[in-house]
């Protein structure tokens, strides 16, 4: 058994030792990764274009199968170039663009930029060696530049259209690359009974010159990327549309058509295709902070806003076409108050409010046609996100009264609570039910975290994923630099398929 596991780890150190020397141009050498039916190439003209051509399976999956041009580098490093297919060619899923890798055997640890015979544009990424491959879409296709960005523990990505100016895509994902690492141009063909071409232009390889910001709380300056993921198969991440500056909360509509967040104090909406952001007139109410949602019926929309001279949260209801003058629906008594959940029968909202005693945040339900509220969970400790889950038999929150903050449901009325994460690892927040009632998605930050907080632009936060019921214990849905904002309300696709969210990057 030991000479066999010492055979196994001579041949990956063997499969991840440098080729022999085939300098090209800025790149030490080339080579076919994985299994390939036809022998892939390089070459490089005066002017520094590469022209790489390849069979090759896929770059997916637990195992790659590509042409791989390389040079060995450690640290931050941004690779950028135009890329260019050659001909019609036969799959729309061929594959060539700019790769970090870990090692050279086929099931290496990497992420790559790559741009799809359809042109399509990808940022994909295998963290573990031999572990399944995870996508995030851009939201611009064909590309004339592309680049791959490693900025301490993340990847994140630029594309450029047609006038060759490359921009921020969105979405990124943490993968800690031990240098030194291999980064280059990769090129498979997608079918194995071929080779397929595409040429590299205009190559650079640089050392980004960043001014990291020490203050990663609320002050800080951020891009942010309203993304979709889906639940199944590969989970794959897309990007809805990429902002300079701070946004937070997506709800997805009643009829799945559109998503509406807020920023800069107002709420916006936004087609699930991408497109031109819409302001919802939300009246005097503009200091909306990242509490609201859509009525069941798809009709109704209540904000959490800060608009009043003491700057403390109180709730309203409108229209969600914005015709029509908000309406009140907690005193003055109640200011410090956060819309969280709407009753299956659009009836009763359930919202937190700041203790009577303390600081720390109780749940209570208002009847919207009476005015009629009363307490449903209080106490121990503090009790936030409320929301029932689509049969009305359930009410979710989190809550610290296990000592951690971790997810929990009880009764609709508030009784008989029982504890559905017990993950000492982490500090859960903010479940939401899918709309066929079978799952809770919610985000998980470390225990660096303090006990009742949620904040914001953490490199570390997760996405997971559950049944319901607790009948299984929680999965990643996928990682990223995240928190308050990310993911705060209600955010299912009406068809339980999907789930949209903000990731966040710092702007240095």
């Amino acid at each position: 058994m030991k000479r066999k596991l010492w055979l196994a780890a001579c041949a990956l150190v063997l499969a991840s030792a440098p080729a022999a020397a085939q300098k090209m141009g800025i790149f030490d050498a080339d080579q076919d990764i994985g299994e390939v039916a036809f022998k892939g190439s390089l070459t490089a003209d005066a002017a520094g274009a590469y022209r790489m051509t390849a069979s090759g399976a896929n770059i997916w999956a637990d195992k790659d199968a590509f042409h791989y041009a390389w040079t060995r580098r450690s640290g931050d490093l941004h690779i950028a170039a135009d890329f260019a297919w050659e001909g019609q060619g036969t799959d729309p899923h061929r594959k060539g663009g700019l790769m970090i890798r870990q090692n050279l055997t086929p099931g290496s640890p990497y992420a790559d930029v790559v741009v799809h015979g359809n042109g399509e544009v990808c940022l994909q990424y295998r963290v573990e060696q031999g572990g399944q491959t995870y996508e995030i879409v851009s939201n611009v296709w064909h590309p004339k530049r592309i680049r791959l960005e490693r900025e301490g523990d993340f990847v994140y990505f630029s594309v450029a259209g047609a006038d060759g100016v490359l921009h921020h895509a969105g979405g990124s994902f943490r993968i800690a690359f031990q240098g030194p690492y291999y980064v280059g141009l990769a090129l498979s063909a997608h079918n194995n009974t071929l080779s397929e071409t595409g040429t590299f232009s205009n190559v650079e390889i640089s050392v980004p010159k960043l001014a990291y910001v020490p203050d990663t709380g609320y002050p800080a300056k951020v891009e942010s990327s309203l993304e979709v993921i889906d639940v199944g198969g590969v989970q794959a991440r897309r990007i809805v549309r990429q902002f300079d500056g701070k946004i937070e909360a997506p709800n997805w509509t009643r009829d799945g058509t559109g998503l509406v967040y807020n920023a800069d104090g107002r709420i916006w909406r936004v087609p699930v295709t991408g497109g031109e952001p819409v302001a919802i007139n939300t009246g005097p109410q503009v200091h909306n902070n990242n509490d609201h949602g859509i009525s069941p019926d798809g009709q109704s929309l209540i904000i959490s806003d800060q608009s009043a001279p003491d700057n403390l949260s109180r709730i309203w209801l409108l229209p969600l076409a914005g015709a029509g003058k908000p309406r009140s629906i907690v005193s003055d008594a109640e200011a410090r108050s956060y819309w969280h959940g709407w009753s299956p029968d659009g009836g009763t909202i359930a919202y937190v409010r700041v203790g009577a005693n303390d600081d720390s945040y109780d749940i209570y339900s208002v009847d919207l046609k009476t005015g009629a509220r009363k307490p449903l969970v209080v106490g121990p400790g503090s009790d936030d996100g409320p929301e029932w889950s689509p049969d009305g038999q359930w009410l979710y929150f989190n809550s610290t009264r296990s000592g951690a903050m971790q997810i929990w449901r009880a009764k609709p009325d508030g009784s008989d609570p029982e504890q559905v994460t017990n993950d000492p690892n982490f500090r859960d927040w903010f479940a939401h039910v899918s709309p066929d009632g079978k799952w809770i998605a919610f985000i998980s930050f470390g225990l660096d975290v303090a006990l009742n907080d949620h904040p914001p632009n953490r490199g570390d936060v997760m996405l997971r994923l559950m049944p319901a019921d607790g009948s299984a214990p929680p999965v990643v849905l996928t990682r990223l630099f995240g928190g308050q904002g990310t993911i705060n309300v209600p955010s299912w696709s009406p068809d339980s398929k999907s789930i949209a969210f903000v990731s966040y990057r710092l702007v240095r």
